[in-house]
């Protein structure tokens, strides 16, 4: 059974629909929350088969509102790459794998935004990726890719949503996974929230059968692409 070790930067952002997918899978996920009084983020020794960075929320990375452990996560990043593991980087967490990666951030207002994206490149994710899926975004500030970086899908904006480093380390800007309940939470957890979500709450209410239809494809893709299905040799140790 592998294992991912998931950073999250805020109790409402999590791996979401992602959960039953990979424990269908039987892919064991532990929870980093560096926010919490006695959270910490994994270690790059720490014994796992893969990292996700999840979201933010109003947190960004381009200097504007930066998350308190973005140096520390940029570093374990870089590690994973430089280990040959895979990375899934979701929102502020794609930007963190941008960053890693030898790209950057740019500055952007928090939004939320619910549309769809559209896959440019017909082998994405190993084939699987949809022609067009649910695009969900609620971030701040925006990643910018790294010369190397493979865009396989954009948003309707034509802004890359979806892209690959290496041959398993990819980055969704929108989550695949996104729940209403979890635009809901972020938007009680902090005071600052974008202008006038209702109508984009209103309009993910109505998306997420697609929402769920795509993640099908999408997880099926993601997990050809990282391996993660595949066995590994390591000496099992106790999770944080």
């Amino acid at each position: 059974m592998n294992i991912l070790n998931v950073v999250q930067h805020t109790s409402a952002d999590y791996l979401g629909l992602m959960e039953d997918h990979l424990e269908g899978r039987r892919i064991r996920f532990s929870y980093f929350r560096p926010f919490t009084e006695q959270g910490r983020i994994p270690q790059a020794g720490d014994v796992c088969d893969g990292l996700v960075l999840l979201g933010g929320g109003p947190w960004g990375s381009a200097g504007g509102r930066d998350v308190p452990t973005l140096e520390d996560e940029i570093r374990l990043t870089r590690a994973m790459l430089d280990q040959g593991k895979p990375v899934i980087g979701v929102g502020l967490g794609a930007q963190i794998l941008a960053i890693a990666g030898n790209g950057g951030s740019m500055q952007a207002e928090l939004e939320f935004e619910v549309g769809y994206a559209r896959r440019v490149q017909p082998e994405a994710l190993g084939g699987f990726m949809p022609e067009r899926f649910p695009h969900i975004s609620y971030m701040r500030d925006r990643p910018v890719l790294p010369p190397e970086a493979l865009v396989l899908a954009v948003d309707e904006a034509e802004r890359p949503a979806v892209f690959q480093l290496g041959t398993n380390a990819v980055g969704f800007v929108g989550h695949p996974g996104f729940k209403t309940a979890m635009a809901e939470d972020l938007i009680m957890e902090f005071e600052e929230c974008p202008d006038d979500p209702t109508p984009q709450l209103e309009r993910l209410q109505l998306m997420m059968r697609d929402v769920e239809d795509a993640l099908v494809s999408l997880m099926t893709g993601i997990i050809k692409v990282t391996g993660l299905m595949q066995s590994k040799r390591r000496i099992p140790l106790k999770l944080a």
